[in-house]
């Protein structure tokens, strides 16, 4: 695959701060994928978005996007990138509507809002003033700015954030489509079910370092458990044995239990990305 951004030895340090937030980070995100910056908060997440957006520009290491660095890029940039922060700001008392045209004039080319905002089921509420918005319907209509300009590359933190089942639902489907469509997403997020779901490559970091950067499946195959916990009914309850999954195919108990007793569930030991999560950075959600 083809490299869109080339990250290497990134360090940023805020100008009141003894401590470098980002403390030399080397990784790339290749065109066409979805790539979490996953980590506790403080750890220089936001930081980095913040750099591959340009909102800060004094950083030491370099960044090279489409074979060319950041640094020389003109406002022709901001042209080919979509921005989602978590605390969405928009005008409260301008109307989504009003909102949305007043960002379109900030770009060249522009994506049908209109459709934009029936995708995410905020048409009918368009000629409402933002302020009356839920905190929901304002995560909405940040994902629809996010997408003002036909991006070719979606930044955004904490997207389906607040938001219900069926709404999170929909905007993964269009972070899905985006991405099919040839986009690349650089995704950051507490919610691990939408990495799981979402992301092809994930890199963990802590205290401003990288400490792993891999596949969602590897990752589980490297933390998890090779075992298999069956649970079945005998004796007028439930019973609960554990095999090891490299030797389950030549395994008597195992293959006379499946065969002779009432199944109520079986689970392989992969872990959870909540538990990677908490082995990797050594801390809780």
């Amino acid at each position: 695959m083809e490299k869109l951004f080339e990250v290497k030895d990134l360090r940023f340090k805020y100008r009141k701060s003894a401590i470098e937030a980002v403390r030399g980070i080397s990784f790339s995100v290749q065109k066409g994928e979805v790539f979490g910056l996953l980590g506790p908060s403080g750890a220089g997440k936001s930081t980095t978005q913040k750099i591959l957006t340009r909102l800060f520009k004094d950083y030491e290491g370099s960044i090279v996007y489409k074979g060319k660095d950041l640094h020389e890029y003109g406002n022709e940039y901001f042209e080919t990138i979509g921005v989602g922060f978590e605390l969405p700001v928009h005008f409260s008392k301008l109307t989504a509507a009003e909102n949305m045209a007043f960002f379109k004039m900030l770009y060249q080319r522009n994506a049908d809002v209109d459709a934009l905002l029936k995708q995410v089921g905020l048409y009918e509420d368009k000629d409402r003033p933002v302020g009356e918005y839920s905190k929901g319907m304002k995560m909405r209509l940040n994902f629809v700015r996010a997408m003002l300009n036909d991006p070719k590359v979606l930044f955004l933190d904490e997207v389906t954030n607040g938001l219900d089942p069926k709404n999170a639902r929909i905007i993964k489907d269009m972070i899905k489509a985006f991405k099919e469509a040839g986009g690349t997403v650089f995704l950051s997020t507490h919610l691990m079910n939408d990495v799981e779901e979402l992301c092809d490559r994930v890199a963990f970091i802590k205290d401003g370092e990288i400490v792993e950067t891999s596949t969602p499946r590897a990752l589980k195959l490297k933390y998890g458990r090779r075992e298999l916990a069956v649970e079945y009914y005998e004796n007028s309850g439930t019973e609960r044995k554990v095999f090891n999954l490299d030797e389950i195919g030549n395994d008597e108990t195992f293959l006379s239990l499946i065969q002779e007793k009432t199944i109520e569930t079986m689970h392989s030991g992969e872990t959870s990305l909540d538990e990677i999560f908490i082995k990797v950075t050594g801390e809780k959600q």
